[in-house]
């Protein structure tokens, strides 16, 4: 027998009883089983009387039984009472006699919110689009030229693209400040390493000429004793190599794994993968703009249970990425979760959102469309039908699958039903996104 209360929001409290006969009777059967191996000072393994292995193991198996079965009973009344539960409930023993006839408890726990989807129709939704062009290929060629250059002295004065080596020296208040002072120091002008006010300094100078000037740090600047204030630096400048960039030849296909130095070939595995990663970006974009209507539209309620859990995914997820970068993190470190509160319930409230959607218009993913997609990934790879067979052994990676797929259906549909403005952007602005 159960009974649901309901406590304010998405809070609901069932009320349950367990008969006491059926704890009672898994509890012994347990310690019997237990009998037959359990070492007990005085008795060989099998001949251990019940009472001693009641004393001595009963009130652990008594709390095993009781979890397992508060689980199972809660799970039972949840489904006889029609209630979807979001997270984990918190039980309440409240029968503490072992004798009593029933072992009574409640339990505290969330549902899932309605959720409701408003017209999409009278929102208006960007639609980015891209096309590759000769020109990106050619520039991405020279950025590959240019990252095996061959920096040569020239005699002449610096400028933006040549290989420096410099002595600097920086004062704030006449004092020169951590960090601000280097001997035979290169750089390559252009390339962003140091700030562009200090870059922009060098550019002009000539081999054994040295000059100060004033510079003003960003108020944001990562070291704190010099941000957004101004400091003194004095440069001199010891040489200056300009970049020679190697021929777009046989050899440079090559160099960049192309076995037989054919260009057109290198050419069009540029192409193709510059194609392919703007398009993946592109989708991205989209994604996120059609995210963001159906955030404006939906309205629901989120759980505590499922923000609070979301938030944990994505500390820890933070927590993983940290290490992977090298850092050593201590063990059972925790970050504030409240940091990472307003992603989970942007996120929380987006799969409540496309969960609805999907039911409601029916967007799930087809085979057809999995496969297809599967497809698209494989290509890019030497031998696309080990690719295909690799998604193919494992549901979850299937699974994976569906799920973008699912979201690729979302996005279509919110685009068919909103007002759409389209933009084209080029590959530089797709590059910088995601």
């Amino acid at each position: 027998m159960s009974s649901v209360e309901t406590l304010g929001g998405l809070q609901r409290r069932l009320n349950v009883a367990i008969p006491q006969p059926l704890l009672r009777g898994e509890v012994e059967s347990r310690l019997k089983r237990l009998g037959r191996t359990a070492k007990v000072h005085g008795f060989r393994p099998g001949k251990v009387p019940f009472k001693i292995l009641e004393q001595q193991y009963g009130p652990q198996v008594h709390q095993e039984v009781l979890g397992e079965n508060l689980q199972r009973s809660f799970a039972e009344a949840a489904q006889a009472n029609k209630l979807q539960v979001a997270g984990y409930p918190h039980f309440e023993v409240k029968t503490r006699d072992l004798n009593a006839p029933e072992i009574e408890y409640s339990a505290t726990f969330e549902v899932y919110p309605e959720v409701v989807v408003g017209d999409v129709a009278g929102e208006t939704v960007e639609r980015v689009a891209f096309t590759l062009s000769d020109a990106d290929v050619e520039n991405t060629v020279t950025t590959l030229r240019k990252q095996r250059a061959v920096f040569e002295p020239v005699a002449r004065a610096a400028q933006n693209e040549d290989q420096v080596r410099i002595d600097f020296s920086g004062k704030l208040d006449g004092v020169v400040f951590e960090g601000g002072e280097a001997k035979d120091f290169s750089i390559v002008l252009g390339t962003g390493r140091m700030l562009p006010d200090f870059e922009k300094a060098i550019v002009g100078m000539k081999v054994s000429e040295s000059k100060s000037f004033d510079m003003t740090f960003p108020t944001d600047y990562h070291g704190k004793d010099v941000a957004g204030k101004q400091v003194t630096f004095t440069i001199t400048l010891h040489g200056v190599e300009a970049p020679r960039l190697p021929e777009v030849d046989a050899e440079f296909a090559k160099s960049l794994g192309v076995a037989d130095g054919d260009v057109s070939k290198l050419k069009g595995e540029i192409r193709e993968n510059l194609n392919r990663e703007a398009q993946r970006r592109v989708k991205v974009r989209n994604k996120d703009h059609a995210m963001e209507v159906l955030l404006r539209v939906g309205q629901l309620e989120v759980p505590k249970a499922l923000l609070e859990g979301e938030a944990q995914n994505l500390m820890q997820q933070t927590l993983r990425d940290l290490e992977g970068r090298g850092m050593k993190i201590p063990k059972g470190m925790q970050l504030p979760t409240d940091v990472f509160e307003e992603r989970a319930t942007k996120r929380v409230k987006l799969g409540l959102i496309l969960a609805e959607l999907v039911k409601k218009h029916d967007l799930h993913a087809k085979p057809d469309q999995v496969k297809a997609l599967i497809q698209e990934y494989a290509q890019s790879y030497e031998h696309p039908e080990e690719v295909v067979r690799w998604y193919a052994a494992d549901a979850s990676r299937l699974r994976e699958v569906e799920n973008l797929v699912l979201e690729d259906n979302v996005v279509a549909w919110v685009m068919a039903g909103a007002r759409v403005t389209d933009k084209a952007v080029g590959l530089n602005e797709l590059m910088e996104s995601n």
